[in-house]
């Protein structure tokens, strides 16, 4: 070991608590560069598992071809495995109501296949022969055509064809252009429902259904799916390998190992790495920087002693490298166990809930990567070594009296130093000598403030994230009193309380309900309206007729009666065919802070209108009723939100609230009528299913919607919990390398000056004007940490709220000014300057005042 290096070793024992702030410093950013990669390389893992559960193992499909070409495939040296099916051809569908997928695809299924290729069965069991058939779902959901467990269906199977060409799956249909040649009469079993095959683009011209493949009855057009042992080659061996054919990569499973063509996708994931590694190297430089600039203070004149004895330039700038060295030879293996270690303690945490988010059997499990943590090694070095080379660089181009005076870094003269009358009257002597202090090295003092704004910067904008997230959560539940909703439109009684009455039956319902909602209007003058309303509304003239939209909601009789006992009305006055009906009329207004607000429509608290229905084909409808209308505040049932569009959208709920055996009274010929039948479940996965079962049996012809609510509710609220880990982890160290940097450079820069205020306590400045010279210096900190850190942190917290409110694409979702971190901020900072300076004067104090003067700064 050379002399410099020995010379640096000492440096390094003799500036215990520094060295050891720095190495704490490279232990947390190692730590988290290698957690982020880390839980980055866990998660992706997790997301390619999930995806290859349910979207099949496999990386491109080539469909349409003949058996000796995938033969060729099965046998090429760069295939690990493949699976085929046959393509028995197209039948038309009868009754469908998707002009754009008219047909039904017949695919015979192998072994391999069923192995590979996965199906999520709804209902029923899958074919074990050739006459046998598995429907999917969305061919009543999308197409409107109904099957049951056990229907026979008589295909007259064949090719599309457009002129001499034979179309396949993967060519949307082609209106007016293509025709279906028939080639075979077919009969089929239904046994069973699934859900849409994975493998079936949404643009497929036909509903994709499931046989057994006939052992003597071979078709030579098969789709054949292929898994490569290297995935990254996939897009050059498709088109290598293509000949001609139609190939189809699997993007679910690509786009997670970063190799598909979402561009959008691969922008978030690179984006997400880059912000997050980016901050962590910010802060990681900010502070390593400053450690090895404050140890070239320390020791500028032994740089000085050594340039001048002929070290050069090159050996000076060696032996702070290799102080860089060695604390990173220390730190970097530490800070790798720490974030691995910190990353499988977290990950049990948060396995649950990511199950909730993706839905899979593959389970959130540590995986290392040996390249993301070699990656993570190297940043970190390379972090230290941009840190060590700038005072690197610095030291060894500073002229050697410049170093041995110590003249670079201290201004003295007096027009840099000035401070102005008025601010020595308010402050007084230790506040003026605390601000001269800031004016004569501002380089030190700037990095000081810099350290402290960086924390307060990702201390609030962490907080208004993880805030803004819980206020979408909320928003997205506060309204939603049940688990399971099911909603259709223009289904009539006959077909609805059947229905009804079997789906309330599902394993683990314990409460449910049913609502109709009629659409119709009236005709108001603006002279009704309230003041208020005819304002905000804009109406001017009080003789002005306005169109105005209303909904009818129909409960059930129990419901009402309950409802008409709470409001102390009269049962006589508010039931029959001809007596007065409940009303809510209210316009919402949405304030900037504090709760939304609700305000009366109308200026009477009762009124009678002319009613007319409004229709699905905007035919007028000669059919006007008179009601009389008592307003109240609030409805009994919340109408379903997702049928309840108008009033949202208008801003103003308009909703004649009826007991459903008045329902009758109201129907006209092709009225928009609305459909919603809502389920309480102790079990609403189970209850799901079951009812989806049922509901395949029904034979309903209506398009509807069956939605788990309380899945969707669970998962937003384990996507926040997630993303509340990880943003107050993340907070938390960054937090405490901005804490160790304020720390190191604070401490370090007061040691620094123990001769200038050994100087001051020999000249007769007490114990007392001392400390609040020192406390002044806390308070200039302060101010000016916050003068720059809080409208920064304001301005990143309201761009983080922009980009999840445009990424919701949130109504009236306003922007909350984070006070509470704000102020949890303002305390901190004071808090971690003042202790700082507490530490360091102390220390100070203990020293002997001659012993300081004599100080020589080596």
């Amino acid at each position: 070991m050379n002399i410099f290096n020995k010379v640096t070793l000492q440096s390094m024992k003799k500036s215990r608590t520094r060295t050891l702030v720095t190495i704490i410093g490279v232990i947390l950013s190692a730590a988290m560069i290698t957690a982020v990669a880390t839980f980055g390389t866990s998660l992706l893992n997790f997301l390619v598992k999930g995806s290859i559960v349910k979207h099949g193992d496999w990386h491109v499909e080539f469909l349409d071809v003949n058996s000796s070409f995938a033969q060729k495939l099965t046998q090429d040296k760069d295939v690990k495995n493949t699976a085929t099916f046959e393509n028995i051809g197209y039948a038309k569908l009868e009754g469908g109501k998707s002009p754009e997928k008219p047909y039904l695809f017949i695919a015979g299924f192998n072994k391999e296949a069923f192995d590979t290729l996965p199906l999520i069965m709804i209902s029923g069991r899958l074919p074990q022969n050739s006459n046998e058939v598995l429907v999917p779902s969305h061919v009543a959901a999308k197409g409107g055509v109904r099957f049951k467990v056990g229907d026979t269906l008589s295909l007259n199977v064949g090719s599309r064809m457009n002129e001499n060409k034979n179309l396949s799956q993967h060519t949307p249909y082609i209106s007016g252009k293509e025709t279906l040649v028939p080639k075979a009469e077919k009969t089929y079993k239904i046994v069973g429902f699934c859900e849409r095959p994975a493998f079936e683009e949404h643009s497929a011209p036909g509903y994709t259904l499931i046989t057994k493949a006939d052992a003597q009855d071979k078709v030579d057009s098969l789709s054949i799916f292929v898994k490569l042992k290297n995935p990254s080659k996939v897009k050059a061996y498709a088109i290598s390998t293509a000949m001609g054919h139609t190939y189809v990569f699997n993007d679910n499973v690509l786009r997670f190992m970063g190799l598909s063509e979402d561009n959008i996708f691969n922008t978030l994931l690179y984006t997400v790495g880059g912000i997050l590694l980016t901050i962590i190297m910010v802060g990681s430089i900010f502070l390593i920087y400053n450690s090895f600039n404050i140890s070239l203070n320390e020791r500028t004149r032994q740089f000085g002693i050594l340039a001048s004895v002929g070290a050069t330039a090159k050996q000076l700038r060696n032996s702070v490298l290799f102080e860089g060295l060695c604390i990173g030879a220390i730190g970097i293996p530490i800070g790798i166990i720490v974030g691995i270690g910190s990353v499988g303690l977290i990950i049990p945490i948060v396995a649950m809930k990511f199950e909730n988010i993706i839905p899979t059997a593959v389970p959130l499990t540590l995986s290392l990567s040996v390249p993301a943590i070699v990656a993570a090694a190297l940043i970190s070095f390379v972090t230290i070594l941009i840190s060590a080379y700038i005072p690197a660089r610095k030291a060894a181009n500073t002229p050697v009296m410049e170093s041995i005076r110590q003249t670079n870094e201290i201004k003295v003269e007096s027009k840099n130093v000035k401070i102005s009358k008025l601010a020595q009257r308010i402050y007084g002597l230790e506040g003026t000598l605390a601000l001269k202090n800031f004016k004569r090295n501002k380089k030190r003092y700037r990095s000081i403030v810099l350290s402290l704004v960086l924390s307060v910067v990702l201390f609030i904008s962490g907080n208004a994230f993880g805030t803004t997230l819980k206020r979408i959560a909320e928003r997205s539940i506060m309204d939603f009193d049940y688990d399971i909703v099911f909603t259709t439109q223009g289904m009539n009684d006959s077909e609805m309380f059947p229905l009804y009455n079997k789906l309330k039956t599902a394993d683990g319902i314990y409460k449910s309900s049913y609502q109709s909602i009629l659409a119709y209007s009236c005709q108001v003058k603006a002279s009704d309206f309230s003041d208020r309303y005819r304002k905000s509304a804009g109406y001017t003239a009080p003789d002005q007729t306005v169109h105005l939209p209303m909904d009818i909601q129909f409960i059930e009789d129990s419901e009402y009666l309950s409802f008409i006992k709470k409001l102390g009305l009269s049962k006589e006055e508010y039931t029959g065919r001809n007596a007065k009906m409940i009303a809510v009329a209210k316009k919402l207004v949405i304030k900037q802070n504090g709760p939304s607000e609700l305000f009366n429509m109308f200026a009477s608290s009762s009124m009678t209108f002319n009613i007319t229905p409004e229709t699905n084909d905007k035919s007028k409808i000669e059919q006007s009723k008179s009601i009389n209308i008592t307003f109240v505040d609030t409805y009994p049932v919340d109408p379903l939100k997702t049928i309840n569009q108008s009033s949202e959208k208008n801003q103003y709920v308009f909703m004649v609230v009826a007991p459903y055996s008045l329902k009758e009274k109201f129907e006209a010929p092709n009225i928009h009528t609305d459909i919603g039948l809502s389920f309480l479940s102790k079990k609403p996965s189970q209850s799901v299913a079951k009812m989806e079962t049922m509901i395949q049996n029904s034979g309903i012809t209506s398009a509807y919607t069956l939605q788990n609510v309380y899945t969707m509710v669970e998962q937003y609220r384990s996507l926040t919990f997630v993303i509340d880990v990880f943003t107050y982890v993340f907070v938390i160290m960054i937090s405490l390398i901005a804490v160790a940097n304020v720390f190191n450079t604070i401490s370090t820069n007061i040691m620094l000056r123990k001769r200038e205020l050994a100087m001051l306590r020999s000249i007769g400045m007490s114990e007392r004007d001392f400390q609040k010279m020192m406390n002044f210096e806390c308070i200039f900190y302060g101010m000016r940490t916050l003068l720059f850190g809080l409208p920064i942190a304001t301005l990143s917290s309201w761009l983080i709220y922009k980009g999840l409110v445009s990424t919701e694409k949130l109504d009236n979702f306003h922007f909350v000014f984070p006070w509470s971190s704000m102020a949890i901020s303002v305390f901190s900072v004071l808090f971690i300057v003042f202790i700082t300076m507490l530490y360091a004067t102390r220390k100070i104090k203990k020293e002997n005042i001659i012993d300081a003067l004599r100080d020589d700064m080596t």
